[in-house]
Parts: C-alpha cells; sequence; structure tokens
C-alpha cells in the first residue's frame, strides 16, 4: 500500500518584487488582494505589510473605539484598521476611523471624503511615519481632523485642518489641543474624553 503524498500548504501571499521595484500597485489591486494577504497599506505604488500592533496599542485602539461608539453623533460611525484610499497609488489604513454613517457595509476602502477623523496610536516602529507622513497624507487628502496618541503615558495630540500651506500647495494640519489628561473639542463633535478612560 503506497503512502499518500503530503499536501503542502501553499506559500503565503507577499508582493510581487518586480512590481514593487516598479513602484505600480494601485488600489484596485489592493481591493482584490487574496484572503490570506496580511494588512497592508499602499505607499506611492510600493505595498507595505503593516506589522502586528502590541497589546498595549490594541487595548488603547479598543477603549478609544468604545469611547467613540458612546459619544459620537448618530450621523457618524467608529472603525478599526480599515483602509482609507488617499490618491490612486495610496492608501492607510488608520487605527481608528470615525466616518460618515451612511456608507454600504460591504465596502471595505474608504474615500478620504468618507473620514471625519483619522486616529493614529504611536509605536516604537512607527513613530516617524505616524508624526510626520500619515498626517501630512491625511491632510493633502481633506480628511479634517488627525488624532495621534503617544503610549507611555498616554497622551493625545488633536489636529485640525488648517489654514496653513505646506510646500506641495497643501493645507496642513494645526494643533488643536493635546493633553495625557483631558482633551476638550467642539470640532468634529463635542468632546470631553478624559485620557484615563483610553488608558489600559
Amino acid at each position: 500500500m503506497s503512502a499518500e503524498p503530503i499536501a503542502t500548504p501553499p506559500d503565503p501571499w507577499c508582493p510581487d518584487p518586480i512590481r514593487q521595484q516598479r513602484a505600480d500597485y494601485t488600489l484596485e489591486d489592493v481591493l482584490h488582494l487574496p484572503d490570506d494577504a496580511p494588512r497592508v497599506e499602499l505607499v506611492d505604488g510600493v505595498i507595505q505589510v503593516t506589522p502586528s500592533p502590541t497589546l498595549g496599542h490594541q487595548d488603547i485602539s479598543l477603549l478609544l473605539a468604545r469611547w467613540l461608539l458612546q459619544h459620537a453623533p448618530t450621523e457618524l460611525r467608529v472603525s478599526q484598521a480599515v483602509g482609507v484610499a488617499l490618491s490612486s497609488n495610496t492608501s492607510r489604513q488608520p487605527d481608528v476611523v470615525v466616518r460618515r454613517a451612511d456608507l454600504p457595509p460591504g465596502q471595505s476602502l474608504l474615500r478620504a471624503e468618507d473620514v471625519v477623523l483619522a486616529v493614529e496610536i504611536v509605536s516604537p516602529g512607527t513613530r516617524r511615519i505616524d508624526r510626520f507622513a500619515k498626517p501630512g497624507e491625511y491632510a493633502a487628502a481633506g480628511i479634517p481632523y488627525y488624532w495621534r496618541i503617544e503610549q507611555d503615558p498616554v497622551h493625545l495630540y488633536a489636529y485640525r485642518r488648517g489654514d496653513r500651506i505646506g510646500p506641495g500647495g497643501e493645507r496642513q494640519y494645526e494643533l488643536v489641543a493635546e493633553s495625557a489628561e483631558l482633551i476638550e473639542l467642539a470640532e468634529p463633535f463635542e468632546v470631553k474624553l478624559s485620557i484615563a478612560e483610553i488608558t489600559p
């Protein structure tokens, strides 16, 4: 009796190195990634695999999402780690987004105009991206509000897209509030957030 051949699992999906060199991936490619593809962002036509967040990062994200769900007005909804198209060859996945409520539930990639607030929680490996690259990209795409949360200790920085013009001619974010204790804002809705409520 002959032994049955052992089935080897298929190799996990990874970006095509030639296409990565050419930087010609598009939003359409991201929408049609296989089910086993890792979490990715598309930056200027290059697919970047995003690392798994730490437990502390996840705890802050969940606590903030829960707080926003409880306090956001009914015309807004809260989502986590959903893709946002910023241009034809760039998409990012903010840790938390506040978006329009009237979007179809099957939608997996938001347009920048669907997003009211993008939130990034800074980890050691994402400091430069979350502090500099992503705010510039979000502001250029027209997302009106951006929050950056630093860990250890938890400290929230709230930004609004202002009138200041960047080097590329796009409007930039301006800091409107920051605290490790209490954030109070009138926009994008009435916010009175004790930082203790989002601290694991």
